[in-house]
Parts: structure tokens; sequence; C-alpha cells
């Protein structure tokens, strides 16, 4: 049985303690946060610490906390055994040099605590400091998902800004089209057919081959159109967006 202790007590925390719990061979030891009482996705209370002294020695350690307090917390951990990796697609592998054994188990999704996720369906993306840590990881991962991937620091960071692009920046256009809905008094779900078939059609196509709109016909009597309609900030958004569709396509402006 593998030893798991967990670190953290965020939305990518919580996922992990529910996909590591149901998976056969490995073993929640200790979930750690300095508050406890965020700690209550727990199911067993007694693996909760708020001690990070008192840590016990595992095989594994998941360190699944804000980015910015990854090497603090790294120097503040006296772990003598076990690999210590953290989960960010950000922070170099380095920040976990002060261990012996040490890497990075990236998980390629976004989390909210109270939306589910198939997690055998998440890319996991693995980096170790020497090939036994790596193999390790891999097969501690492929207990957990069924999409698991070597990559070193320099492609996780690559991945990461790519996974801002494709989720945070899509999710954020999706906002303003609510708001603008919202504005003009419209259900925004009349447009979550649209969003649908956008997302299922790069199943088959390349997104590059995917592209349709009127950036995309240049057709700027539409543009014009829209851009009257938009306030000055939400101009700017559509300009944007408008001059890098017509720009890669190579359309005139």
């Amino acid at each position: 049985m593998i030893k798991v202790v967990i670190i953290g007590a965020g939305n990518v925390a919580s996922h992990l303690y529910r996909s590591f719990s149901e998976a056969q061979g490995l073993e929640i030891i200790q979930v750690f946060n300095r508050n406890i009482d965020h700690l209550n996705f727990v199911h067993d209370s007694e693996i909760c610490i708020s001690d990070p002294s008192k840590l016990k020695e595992a095989h594994l350690y998941l360190i699944a906390i804000k980015d910015e307090a990854i090497t603090a917390l790294a120097q503040e951990l006296n772990i003598k055994t076990g690999l210590v990796t953290h989960t960010s697609g950000s922070v170099s592998m380095d920040a976990l040099m002060k261990f012996e054994n040490y890497g990075v188990f990236y998980p390629i999704q976004t989390f909210s605590k109270n939306m589910p996720v198939d997690f055998s369906e998440v890319p996991l993306c693995l980096e170790a400091n020497t090939s036994e840590n790596l193999n390790f990881l891999k097969e501690v991962a492929a207990k957990v998902s069924n999409k698991v991937f070597e990559v070193n620091s320099e492609q996780r960071r690559a991945l990461h800004l790519s996974a801002v692009f494709v989720n945070n920046f899509s999710n954020h256009l999706f906002t303003l089209a609510q708001e603008y809905c919202q504005q003009n008094e419209l259900p925004f779900g009349i447009l979550r057919p649209l969003i649908k078939e956008t997302v299922s059609k790069i199943e088959i196509l390349e997104p590059y081959s995917a592209q349709t709109g009127p950036a995309m016909r240049n057709d700027q009597e539409t543009i014009n159109a829209h851009l009257a309609m938009l306030d000055e900030d939400k101009q700017k958004i559509y300009k944007i967006l408008t001059e890098s569709i017509q720009k890669l396509y190579g359309k005139k402006l």
C-alpha cells in the first residue's frame, strides 16, 4: 500500500483527496492545513493536522497550495523520507530541491470544490529529479488517471499558459457574454448549445480549421455594427480578438 500525505485544503487538494481515497493501492494517512476547519472535505477527522511538525512518514507528499506559498512552505517542512511533489503548473520543480526526492504531480483541469470531476480523464503531467522517482509517480498516477504524461518544467509552464487561454480566458468571455445578455434581457442559456458545439467540434477538427465568424469572413460591416453596440472596454477586447483572427488567417484589416 502506497501511503500518501496531502498538504492543502483548496480545490485541487479536495479533488486529490477524493480521487486518491477511491483508488486501489493508495492510502491517505494525513491531510495537513494550517486552518484545520478548512479540511471539512476529509471523511476521517483523525487524519487531519494543522501542525507541519507532526507530518508522518509517507511514500508520497502532495503539496496542493497556492503557487506563491510553495517555496516558503517547502523550506519549513522537515521531510526526510518519501517523494515530495507539488501540483503547480507554473512553479519550478526546483522549489522542492531541498528534499532528497522531489517532483511535480500536475493535473491539467479546472477544479471547483463542489463540482465532481472524473479524475480518470484528467491529464496528469509528471516530473521528478530521478528516473526512479519518475517511475514511482507514473505508478501512482496510473492508479487515478488514464492520461499520464512525462513533461519537463519548461513544457509544463507552456501547458499552464495554454490552459489559461483555453480555460480562464474563454470563461471570462462567457462571463462578458452573459453580462451582455442580461443587459438586453436575454437568457444566457440560449448560448449554451453554441458553447457546447464549439467545444465538441475541436474533438474532430483542429481549432484553426474550426474558426468561423465575421472576423474570419472579413465582414467589416458586421464588425463595425458590433463595435457600435459595445462600451469602450468591450470594444477593446472585440478589436484585439478580431485583429488576432484576421492576422492569423491573413485577412486584410
